[in-house]
């Protein structure tokens, strides 16, 4: 008997994922990196970094694309329709006038056909060499000028006032990536506000993206925030399980599991908050910034279908229907192994996992793939589950201890070395 599913047509919550529009070359990225470097230049760098590490991730049903091409974006749009996705948020880069990787964007406010609903994510940090928006290897910097907040509401106009504008109640949406960055950010607000009402395009609706340690967007003036996993895992608590793995080479990155991040998010208690709960396919930038990654294991479509599904009930029972967003990080982070555009490992399986929860149709109670599957396994820890994972680890840890003393033990049991790392797989 095929099992009903876990809730009725969700319909009434809107699911909006984040695009990155750097895949087409730029002046600037010419001059700081190379001629003809967009993002697929990261992505086609991925190595694996550990036996049976899924690395480089490659596109399938669109290819090596450039968002020059206006086809493509149509093809895009079809794509996310279909599968379930109301809205794209484009990340807008913005810096005291000065606009990059805006062409896609620009592209698609003149095109009529492109008829897909979407949002702005001003992406207010620095551009550094290191891709972490810190203040070091700076490539364009945010400079705070005076009259920025004027300026930058003058800049938005036309996508604000667009009728595919995503609107909150009636608000166009804008979410602001970090807002902690901007000095009296609270005064910042309210210059917005009045510059919005001042040009016609009334009441605006200022989201913060809960990242770097925030979780506060009343702080900031704001009307909510949104949840941008996997940003704040530190705060959640979530383990770290790279201590336990086999790289081929130096590692200085980290490593988590899929389900423990998704389920320490959906035990976050955000009651009587605006706040849009976030997903995301999966994650590893090893291919941006190598054996510095951050790397979840289990980004399967199976266990982002259980994560979304049980994010969607979340938002129907917290917000009212027109607060119900839930965004997806993201439709196209490729460089970042994010995405849920299809590639030649899954397909359209995490377009179709979002198609079954759009349609009230997802069966999955739980999260189906939960074990750690570091490299060298064996079924004992797979029959075990987490007590097996578990057993592994002190084993493990047993190993490693004798390993860094083997004087000590060589002459009562000679070989003992050699025999744990013969069977090493088994633990």
């Amino acid at each position: 008997m095929t099992p009903s599913p876990l809730s009725s047509d969700a319909s009434d919550v809107k699911l909006v994922a984040f695009y990155l529009p750097q895949f087409h070359p730029i002046e600037e990225n010419d001059t700081w990196w190379g001629k003809g470097f967009t993002e697929w230049t990261n992505v086609t760098r991925g190595v694996p970094l550990f036996s049976g590490h899924y690395q480089p991730h490659r596109p399938a049903d669109l290819g090596y694309y450039d968002l020059r091409v206006r086809a493509t974006r149509l093809e895009q749009i079809r794509l996310a329709k279909t599968y379930g996705i109301n809205a794209f948020c484009y990340h807008y880069y913005w810096f005291s006038g000065k606009r990059l990787l805006e062409k896609p964007l620009d592209d698609m406010l003149a095109d009529p056909k492109s008829d897909m609903p979407f949002c702005l994510c001003w992406a207010n940090e620095n551009w550094t060499r290191r891709w972490n928006g810190g203040d070091d290897d700076i490539l364009i910097e945010q400079q705070h000028l005076a009259d920025d907040p004027s300026r930058f509401i003058h800049d938005l106009a036309p996508f604000l006032t667009d009728k595919r504008y995503l609107r909150v109640a009636g608000k166009p949406l804008l979410i602001v990536y970090r807002p902690q960055l901007i000095p009296d950010i609270q005064s910042t607000a309210e210059r917005w506000r009045r510059e919005c009402l001042d040009l016609g395009i009334g009441e605006i609706h200022l989201c913060a993206a809960l990242v770097f340690n925030n979780l506060d967007y009343h702080q900031f003036g704001f009307d909510s925030g949104v949840e941008f996993p996997p940003h704040n895992r530190n705060l959640l608590g979530v383990p770290y399980v790279h201590r336990e793995m086999d790289f081929l080479g130096d590692f200085d990155g980290s490593a988590m599991c899929y389900h423990s991040l998704a389920v320490a998010y959906l035990k976050r208690d955000v009651s009587g908050q605006r706040v849009f709960r976030g997903v995301f396919p999966s994650w590893d930038n090893t291919s941006r910034i190598g054996n510095r990654a951050l790397i979840f294991l289990n980004g399967t479509p199976g266990n982002y279908e259980a994560w979304l599904s049980r994010t969607v009930r979340k938002m129907r029972e917290e917000q009212p229907a027109e607060y119900r967003l839930v965004f997806i990080n993201a439709w196209n982070e490729w460089a970042e192994g994010c995405h849920l555009e299809p590639d030649e490992r899954y397909g359209r399986s995490f377009l179709e996992a979002t198609r079954r929860v759009k349609d009230g149709t997802s069966c999955l109670e739980n999260f189906p793939d939960t074990g750690i599957e570091l490299p060298g396994e064996s079924g004992i820890t797979s029959f075990l589950g987490e007590a097996g994972a578990l057993l592994r680890k002190h084993v493990w840890v047993f190993f490693r201890w004798i390993r860094s003393r083997p004087h000590a033990i060589s002459l009562k049991i000679p070989g003992l070395v050699r025999l744990l790392r013969r069977h090493r797989g088994a633990l």
